[in-house]
């Protein structure tokens, strides 16, 4: 069976969090930090999503996120 689509709601702020596959390591390195830091603000940027909060751990990352368009943070 399908899973159903996600909501995604615009303007209401979202957390929401990405994990490695399987809880792995998502970066290994402290330089792993800023490259995904700048990719997240352009893509923000491109998307129409901003971005109030992250948290980067080692094996996932929340982010709180407020989209301005329809499923805007599936795009991000």
């Amino acid at each position: 069976m399908a899973r159903l689509p996600r909501l995604c709601p615009t303007d209401i702020p979202q957390h929401v969090i990405q994990r490695g596959n399987n809880r792995q390591v998502c970066f290994a390195a402290k330089q792993d930090f800023a490259v995904f830091a700048g990719w997240l603000d352009e893509y923000a940027r491109e998307f129409s999503v901003e971005l109030h909060a992250w948290v980067f751990m080692t094996n996932h990352v929340h982010l709180l996120v407020t989209p301005r368009e329809e499923a805007a943070v599936s795009r991000l």
